[in-house]
């Protein structure tokens, strides 16, 4: 389940969609609560894995945004307003988050609305490539389009709508090229998965978990870790030659199969 999160965290066909569905082909009889915390706290896997890879983008956004703030000058530089960016793009889902916690949580014991959720997520891909012209970058990065793809990562706190594909498809709405709209999506689901495992570590706590289930989420931490970065790694360089169509099919399928197999 780790190496699955960590591989399909960041390429678009639904982190949260496969662990509801893979747990229901093999026939694992895992409790709502309990499949809910392991879930979103594999997430922080990524999560570190994301550190890791964009550790110098981090460093310079947090160094040029902290001491824009010093100066009084908040929008002094390009990577100080990228840190602008991150937070303004954060607040929709922060907000949908608090609202429909335990709405999104009863989701995802449902395996055939992952099915429909993926559908969503197959067309989010279709038309970010016969929309978006692809002809703009970071340097024409604004606030409107922070806001934008901020509300298409609200949707991904549903299984079978995946972040990636969700916030790289509003990039690209917005005619952002790929390696754009991908790099801000990674860097926007870092302070989303803190905030989630937070709030998931808090229920891990009221859920008074045995060793038994603390082990299982260790060894998913860490292989969600490694194959996590493999992903971001891969997924960035075949956007740069490559279309979301391979991943859009995929999760049409995918999603078809789903929603005609389970009642």
């Amino acid at each position: 389940m780790g190496v699955i999160q960590g591989i399909t965290e960041f390429l678009p066909i639904s982190s949260s969609g496969q662990l509801v569905i893979i747990p229901h082909l093999l026939g694992w009889n895992l409790s709502g609560p309990e499949a809910f915390i392991f879930n979103v706290l594999v997430q922080w896997g990524t999560l570190f894995a994301v550190f890791i890879y964009f550790r110098k983008d981090i460093q310079d956004i947090s160094v040029a945004f902290v001491k824009a703030i010093m100066s009084g000058r908040p929008f002094v530089s390009k990577d100080a307003c990228m840190g602008w960016y991150i937070i303004v793009a954060t607040i929709p889902a922060v907000i949908a988050g608090l609202l429909f916690k335990d709405t999104v949580q009863f989701v995802f014991s449902s395996v055939k609305g992952t099915g429909f959720f993926l559908l969503i997520t197959a067309v989010l891909l279709y038309l970010a490539e016969y929309l978006g012209k692809r002809n703009r970058d970071s340097k024409t990065f604004a606030t409107s389009d922070a806001i934008w793809i901020g509300c298409f990562q609200v949707l991904a706190l549903l299984p079978g709508v995946s972040r990636s594909g969700a916030t790289v498809a509003g990039g690209m709405i917005k005619n952002l090229d790929r390696s754009t709209a991908a790099r801000f999506s990674f860097l926007i689901s870092i302070p989303v998965m803190i905030g989630a495992g937070v709030l998931a570590l808090n229920d891990l706590i009221e859920l008074q978990a045995t060793k038994s289930f603390l082990m299982p989420l260790l060894v998913g931490f860490v292989c969600a870790l490694i194959s996590g970065y493999v992903a971001i790694r891969w997924f960035i360089s075949y956007l740069n030659q490559h279309t979301l169509y391979l991943f859009a099919t995929y999760c049409l399928l995918l999603g078809a199969f789903v929603v005609l197999a389970w009642n």
